[in-house]
């Protein structure tokens, strides 16, 4: 069947009669890379704990500030950080 676009260049062929072409898993491999990846809550609740346990005990804040700076800087550490040292 000729649909006015080329052959695909098949990558693989298995014995069971499928087969990959390079054009397919092109277009798989650029919608799994659009995919935002996503962290269960429990995962980013740790990850949460782990960095205001860090910067109180670091800076000797108090809890509250900690976390207050976290969710400002969208979770990243280091801007945290840099952020309270600065204020």
């Amino acid at each position: 069947m000729n649909n006015g676009r080329g052959e695909a260049e098949v990558l693989a062929t298995f014995n069971d009669g499928y087969q990959y072409s390079k054009t397919k898993l092109e277009e798989s491999l650029r919608q799994v890379m659009a995919l935002k990846p996503t962290k269960s809550s429990k995962d980013a609740t740790v990850a949460k704990r782990e960095d205001v346990d860090l910067i109180v005990n670091e800076l000797g804040i108090p809890r509250s500030h900690a976390e207050k700076a976290l969710l400002e800087s969208g979770g990243e550490l280091e801007t945290a950080l840099r952020a309270l040292v600065a204020s």
